[in-house]
């Protein structure tokens, strides 16, 4: 029989330094779910205590209070006050920003009055004592009756220290109920009313039981007509107690941080100093438009040896296994559907990997928050606001992370808009299609001495992403009449060197998710696609063989020409044949041949299948260069016209069709979960496939 480890739980605002200390604790032993019932992420761990043994710890999203204003608050204030949540934690470490601990208190005060054991960490502590600044620690765990420990993830600074105060807090005696504020005694009476609805003794937890009990879960058979009888007998106003509640708190922690903080004045002059030209109404918008550009610039210059080698090393490893390998479906299975398929994606890990990297710096140092702040009134012109600019830019890595975290954004209008628009940012999937297609519309050359014109070229093709989502924000703004705006309200986090450890840790995370997850579908694509290319009902593949055989002797074809036709032939006879055939009319107006009309069906799995559709149609028949999708792809010519397929005008329309285009069935199957219903998914999908449509022939017929 297994014996339930003790739940920790580690809670504070978002930026303080939470997540950073999870990691640290739990190392690899960490996790990834979802919490019972929603989408949102929970991210659980263990960690060895010193004479305690192992302990589960759970990581919960970042609150500024427990009166939520978002579901991922609503979920942490949840967690701790329904006694029969599974996460309910036997002990709260509370992590608080010692840059910012005025602001940063309100949540632990509310925590601590709901009795659990909590230990106060103030993260961040090198920043702090490098700006000058002395803490009282004696004076704070006198005034707070708890524990306190001073740290730096960074550094590693007194975890071990964190481990004993935990370990000693878990084994020590239970400490007496700290002293209720009178505003929740209201609270005894009116759950007497209601009978026995929990056996819960403590008064401040059974005080926000009914304060939330519209959307709380609570495991009782109590009706909401009956709550809102005794509310209203008892006179109880949750708003008006909210704000008075709050206000009390804030004046008493606003004194005991005074008397407990001694700041360098000269430390915030730095500060304001920096942030007066990254948040500049003019300055701003042209720094962060030139660290974009620098962004996308790097992923082409950087990336562009690793990705030789690996095009050079699958390349090889493919002729190997055709030469040690006997001839057979199975082999041909290996080398033209499965290897072909996945070095078309494989190869460009090295550009997402760069991104990853430049994004998760710019987050690290802080800037991120500043990038927010600085668009807020940009973008509710656009009926979203400055938590909005956080989605957007997280969508240039994947739209379905960007799409969880409009959760943040309170007001529904302006979320619902925010997932709608999402999408259109140009996500790290679109790159392997971006990549190969610019060298067919963008000749290399340099620019300016530091650019090139196929980074510029990308750079623009995110514009056209980035516009697409702001006019189409405007538009919903208007049909949703989106008038009532929320309040923004962040915390800009102290400017700091990355932490290269977490950096590395966000890379290896991402990129391998991205390997994982796109390398099953690729597997599964790739496999189905050389089927459906290499079999077809038996009489029309023997006819195509022989009209191939005979094409071939009339015209005195060589060897490498006849198996060439006969491969082009069948492929046309094939399942895969039929399928693009019957698909072709409908985009042959956009340049498109029936080849890459499968590819773009078997792109809507994922963004990134596509370029590995490509590899492994095309391969079809030639064994040169196979593995080097753009010289592979730039020498098939169409068989009607005797042009090369991908031209100027059919690359430029392929370009323009993955800027707008919706093709991911799993960002739709996020919208749908986020906003609970199909009809937001079907708007987004018919939009954006009509406008990627539109705007696709528009370039093929001007180009």
């Amino acid at each position: 029989m297994s014996t339930r480890l003790n739940v920790i739980a580690l809670a504070g605002n978002p930026n303080s330094g939470k997540t950073t200390l999870f990691n640290l604790l739990t190392g690899s032993n960490n996790k990834v779910g979802n919490f019972p019932g929603v989408t949102v992420d929970r991210v659980s761990g263990t960690t060895e205590l010193p004479e305690c043994g192992k302990v589960k710890i759970i990581d919960l999203p970042g609150a500024y209070s427990l009166f939520p204003n978002s579901a991922d608050e609503r979920i942490t204030t949840e967690v701790l006050i329904d006694p029969h949540h599974p996460d309910h934690p036997d002990m709260v470490i509370y992590v608080a920003d010692a840059n910012h601990l005025d602001r940063q208190l309100l949540a632990f005060t509310q925590i601590l009055d709901l009795g659990f054991p909590t230990i106060l960490v103030l993260s961040l502590m090198d920043e702090f004592e490098n700006a000058g600044n002395l803490l009282d620690l004696d004076y704070l765990r006198k005034q707070l009756g708890v524990e306190v420990v001073a740290i730096s993830s960074r550094k590693r600074r007194n975890i071990d220290l964190l481990k004993q105060t935990v370990c000693k807090e878990l084994r020590g005696p239970v400490k007496p109920p700290r002293k209720i504020n009178e505003l929740h005694r209201d609270a005894l009476k009116m759950l007497g009313d209601l009978g026995q609805i929990e056996e819960q003794p403590n008064l401040y937890m059974r005080w926000l039981w009914a304060h939330h009990h519209d959307w709380l879960q609570l495991q009782s058979s109590i009706s909401e007509q009956r709550w809102k009888e005794v509310l209203e007998k008892n006179q109880f106003e949750p708003l008006k107690e909210q704000v008075e509640e709050t206000f009390a708190r804030l004046n008493t922690l606003e004194e005991l941080v005074r008397d407990a903080v001694k700041k360098d004045s000269k430390s915030q002059t730095l500060s304001e100093k920096v942030d007066s030209i990254l948040t500049h109404w003019l300055w701003g918008p042209i720094i962060f438009s030139i660290l974009m550009l620098f962004v996308f610039q790097a992923i082409f210059a950087w990336a562009t040896y690793p990705m030789d080698m690996i095009e050079t090393g699958f390349g090889a490893l493919g002729h190997w296994l055709r030469d040690v390998l006997p001839p057979s479906i199975l082999t041909d299975l290996l080398t033209d559907g499965i290897l072909a398929g996945l070095s078309g994606v494989m190869v460009f890990i090295p550009q997402i990997a760069i991104l990853f990297l430049l994004i998760s710096i710019l987050e690290e140092i802080g800037y991120m928050a500043r990038a927010a702040y600085l668009f807020d009134r940009f973008l509710r012109r656009f009926g979203m606001n400055g938590r909005s600019v956080v989605a957007l830019i997280s969508g240039g890595a994947c739209a379905i992370p960007a799409i969880m975290s409009t959760r943040t954004i309170v007001n529904w209008k302006e979320r619902l808009i925010t997932i709608l628009v999402t999408p259109f940012i140009s996500c790290s999937a679109r790159i392997p299609v971006y990549t190969v297609l610019i060298a067919f519309v963008v000749p290399y050359k340099p620019v300016w001495g530091v650019f090139n014109s196929q980074g510029l070229a990308f750079a623009l093709l995110y514009v056209l992403g980035i516009g697409a989502a702001l006019f189409s924000g405007w538009v919903f703004k208007k049909v949703l009449r989106a008038r009532m705006q929320s309040f923004f309200v962040m915390e800009l986090p102290t400017y700091r060197s990355p932490d290269w450890r977490s950096v590395w840790r966000n890379i290896r995370t991402k990129v391998g998710a991205f390997i994982t997850e796109a390398g099953k579908i690729i597997l599964l694509i790739s496999i189905i696609l050389w089927f459906l290319a290499s079999f077809g009902p038996p009489k029309k593949i023997e006819a195509a063989r022989m009209e191939a055989l005979q094409d071939a002797q009339a015209s005195g074809m060589t060897d490498q020409e006849r198996d060439n036709l006969l491969a082009a032939k069948t492929l046309e006879a094939s399942f895969a044949g039929i399928l693009g055939r019957s698909i072709e009319p409908v985009i042959r107006p956009l340049g498109y041949d029936w080849k890459i009309g499968i590819a773009l069906i078997s792109a809507f799995a994922a963004r990134e299948v596509f370029v590995g559709s490509m590899a492994t149609i095309y391969s079809i028949g030639s064994e040169e260069d196979e593995f080097r999708i753009r010289e592979h792809l730039a020498k098939q010519v169409d068989p009607v016209t005797g042009k090369p397929i991908f031209n100027y005008a059919t690359a430029l329309s392929l370009l323009i069709f993955f800027v707008f285009a919706m093709q991911c069935m799993s960002t739709l199957a996020v919208v749908k979960k986020e906003t609970q219903s199909w009809k937001w998914p079907a708007v987004q999908f018919i939009g954006m496939t009509g406008i990627a449509y539109v705007a696709a022939l528009l370039a093929y017929q001007l180009a």
